[in-house]
């Protein structure tokens, strides 16, 4: 009986050292096809780099790394947590927002990008600050982030910043009764830049077209995405954050696991489609990955999609505060998942920009 004990005390042992490690046991029945990272192209010497930099501490606060290569994944490290834990990748959520608002004008229950957003809301009437350039906000304002309402999360002085939206009751009136921006002399006006659009980071925008997803559908946001995208695509772990007033926060808080985040990324990179599923349409996606604002000299937006190049390889990618990324790079046929609790801290995206240029894709 004290050798059967001891046997078992190993294993307990041992299994728990695995998962301490990041080598969590694998997930059934996922829907994921794995393969060998070796043959799959990557450089396994320069993954193991990446795992010693994590663990000496030169990346901060990193909890998993995926990827996916050629429609497999071939690559699974966990620093924190396991395969099952939830990741909260804030404002990556957005993206997911993008995805539903494409599936409601696939489904035409929306009209299209151009519908415009005040008059799904009558109830809220009347407005602050009212003004006649707020009846021709169109969805594709908010989905673009340059719409002509004084909302902005970069600024702490703006109406519009997100954190004082959190202290509202009704999110989405926050939203509606902002006035119209000004801009400053040395301020680029959207007439001026290129794609004819400002940038200006608005999260009560995002949260907005939640509400608007809902009355098009006329279901609850959370609802709509677990019939019409989660479920297609085996996701059954799913966390949302909600308004004081009931509303699935689509501008960020959307907490799901790593493979499941790979899994919205390889969506893409199929151009709409998992497992031989069309889920949203190829227009919808390759538009959403195109160009239709500037928001500094490397670095594009498309529909709620950052874009830019990645060690010379054009990306497109969910983007949420700690760092968080999902990366969709098509000339590679890769997804890659970078998750991370390093909230609020400065340097955070460029952290993992750096663990991507340096470590990751020089793995290909």
């Amino acid at each position: 009986m004290r050798r059967l004990a001891l046997l078992l005390l190993f294993l307990t042992t041992t299994t728990a050292s695995i998962s301490l490690r990041g080598q969590a046991p694998p997930t059934a029945n996922d829907g994921w096809a794995v393969a060998d990272a070796t043959s799959s192209g990557l450089d396994s010497a320069a993954l193991s780099r990446m795992e010693n930099a994590v663990a000496a501490g030169e990346f901060k606060k990193i909890t998993s790394v995926l990827v996916a290569r050629h429609g497999k994944l071939v690559y699974e490290k966990y620093f924190d947590g396991d395969a099952n834990s939830l990741r909260n990748t804030r404002s990556a959520t957005k993206s997911i927002t993008s995805i539903l608002m494409g599936i409601a004008v696939d489904h035409q229950q929306l009209s299209g990008v151009d519908a415009k957003v005040f008059p799904y809301f009558p109830e809220k009437q009347p407005l602050a600050n009212p003004d006649p350039r707020k009846d021709q906000i169109a969805v594709e304002d908010f989905l673009t982030m340059s719409s002509l309402l004084e909302c902005d999360d970069n600024n702490e002085f703006s109406r519009g910043n997100e954190e004082r939206m959190y202290i509202i009751e009704d999110w989405v009136k926050f939203l509606l009764d902002l006035p119209i921006k000004g801009f400053a002399p040395w301020a680029t006006k959207p007439q001026d830049s290129p794609y004819g659009r400002s940038f200006s980071y608005c999260t009560a925008g995002v949260t907005t077209l939640g509400a608007v997803i809902e009355k098009a559908t006329k279901t609850k946001l959370a609802d709509y995405a677990a019939a019409n995208l989660f479920g297609p695509l085996g996701i059954q772990q799913v966390k949302w954050t909600y308004s004081p007033l009931g509303l699935a926060q689509g501008g960020g808080g959307l907490e799901l696991r790593s493979r499941d985040l790979l899994k919205l990324g390889q969506l893409y990179l199929n151009g709409g489609t998992w497992s031989g599923k069309r889920i949203v349409s190829k227009n919808w996606v390759t538009t959403s990955m195109t160009p239709h604002v500037e928001v500094d000299d490397s670095t594009k937006y498309g529909y709620l999609w950052w874009l830019k190049d990645f060690k010379g390889h054009p990306a497109a990618y969910m983007s949420g505060n700690g760092g968080n990324k999902v990366a969709v790079v098509p000339d590679l046929d890769m997804v890659v998942v970078i998750t991370s609790t390093n909230y609020n801290t400065r340097g955070m995206h460029e952290q993992t920009d750096r663990l991507l240029n340096e470590y990751v894709l020089p793995a290909k």
